[in-house]
């Protein structure tokens, strides 16, 4: 049995339903992520599980790079993958400075650190009550 997740938006205050994605197809879209991360040389990747706890997306994938271009490798790399598995980016922020980076493809928010930025806003200490997984989890 395959369960679906309602992406939503809100909009005044409600929540308007956008689309259906399978559980499976989302963590598949993290995986691809991942992955895309992994061959670049992205260190210190992390996945958290937020659907528990907010309707931002399902999970954060958090990594870091050494300098700003290849922070800005890492990002291209993971959206030309889930671009061309058909799952194009809805926002992108923080690009040009590379410091930290967020994509945003609704379900999951994958956010690219220089070590500095990362350890600054401390994102798994903020979403601590997430549940940190493993990319075996997925």
């Amino acid at each position: 049995m395959i369960i679906m997740k309602h992406t939503c938006e809100l909009r005044k205050g409600r929540r308007i339903k956008m689309a259906d994605l399978s559980t499976e197809k989302i963590k598949e879209m993290a995986k691809m992520s991942i992955a895309a991360l992994e061959d670049k040389k992205a260190e210190d990747i992390r996945i958290i599980d937020i659907s528990g706890i907010s309707v931002l997306a399902d999970y954060f994938i958090i990594a870091s790079g050494n300098n700003r271009n290849q922070i800005q490798t890492l990002c291209d790399a993971v959206e030309e993958k889930l671009g061309k598995a058909g799952h194009p980016v809805k926002q992108i922020e923080g690009y040009d400075n590379a410091n930290w980076v967020l994509l945003d493809f609704k379900d999951i928010i994958v956010h690219i650190f220089d070590k500095e930025n990362r350890l600054f806003y401390d994102l798994e200490r903020i979403w601590c009550d997430g549940k940190t997984i493993s990319p075996g989890d997925l």
